[in-house]
């Protein structure tokens, strides 16, 4: 790229995590290209976007989590910024046109963490215990472990959660074990919970850069960047979500992980929102062809879910 392109300009929420993880890619970007390290060499841009604005109701009734996406990917495509940074877990299944993801960094731990007044675990929080969650596959998780919980809709960066937290507004919540460390925050968390008792979603703890499909001067610049074991991982959660047609009404986990040698574990679970039904998959296979791999795992459990598991999950 000549210096006449630049600067190369970032878009992201402007949340205190979103804000660091577009800081950790014009990083990586600098580490690997000296002509980027000029001071005004990378711009980031912030974007509002609708579920930022729209925090008193849950995702699938304002229209899914492509509303953390959908304001960045228009400037985007209209040309006002080159590249787009998100959390992969909160990208729809299938990508607009004209657009792409040309690079993941290397993925955070993807666990989920357990923030509780008492208790230090899933099964031991105290008898009745209020949680906050804004996520259906958390609550499904939950509930299904532990039916005498009540789960509330808790939505809001991690900062307001973590006050609800504090002011005994809940007694407990989960957040995504990635996100505390990248905000130096990792100390908050009363657990971190092993995927046998909380399978995380799609993507968790990856960052995707957007950019669009007809620019190779950026899918250049972050080829460099692009951490292949995570593209591979995350491709093959994300086509168990396709095959699902996975959305914010679908209460759907999965997780793929390297087990030996070119092989991935793929561990994927699809259940009713109340917890009360939960199919699960467990599989390996041949990390070369990964989507492969979540195809098959999501139409497994697609097979084993009754007609009538799919509509309850239509209101």
């Amino acid at each position: 790229m000549n210096a006449g392109a630049l600067p190369l300009r970032i878009g992201t929420r402007g949340s205190p995590l979103a804000l660091k993880q577009a800081a950790l890619v014009r990083e990586r970007l600098v580490a690997a290209h000296p002509a980027l390290a000029a001071p005004d060499a990378i711009r980031i841009e912030t974007i509002r976007t609708t579920g930022d604005k729209v925090q008193d109701r849950p995702l699938a009734e304002i229209g899914g989590k492509g509303l953390f996406s959908k304001e960045i990917e228009e400037a985007l495509l209209e040309g006002r910024i080159d590249l787009a940074v998100h959390s992969m877990k909160d990208m729809e299944t299938v990508l607009r046109p004209g657009l792409a993801i040309a690079a993941m960094l290397e993925r955070e731990d993807p666990r989920d963490a357990l923030l509780a007044r008492e208790g230090r675990s899933v099964a031991t929080l105290p008898q009745g215990a209020v949680v906050g969650s804004a996520s259906l596959r958390r609550r499904a998780q939950l509930l299904a472990a532990r039916p005498d919980l009540s789960v509330v809709m808790l939505r809001g960066n991690v900062g307001t959660r973590l006050e609800k937290l504090a002011s005994g507004a809940v007694d407990a919540t989960i957040l995504a074990i990635a996100g505390l460390k990248r905000l130096g925050m990792a100390d908050r968390a009363t657990a971190i919970l092993a995927p046998e008792e909380m399978l995380p979603a799609a993507g968790q703890g990856a960052i995707g850069v957007e950019i669009r499909a007809d620019d190779p001067r950026c899918r250049d610049w972050l080829a460099t960047i692009d951490h292949a074991p995570t593209r591979i991982a995350v491709a093959a959660e994300r086509a168990c979500l396709a095959a699902l047609d996975g959305s914010c009404r679908t209460p759907i986990a999965v997780f793929a992980e390297p087990v030996e040698s070119g092989r991935l574990r793929l561990r994927s679970l699809l259940a009713l929102p109340d917890g009360s039904k939960v199919h699960r998959d467990d599989r390996t296979g041949d990390a070369r062809d990964s989507a492969a791999l979540g195809r098959a795992a999501g139409e497994a459990l697609r097979g084993k879910a009754e007609p009538a598991f799919f509509d309850a999950m239509k209101h």
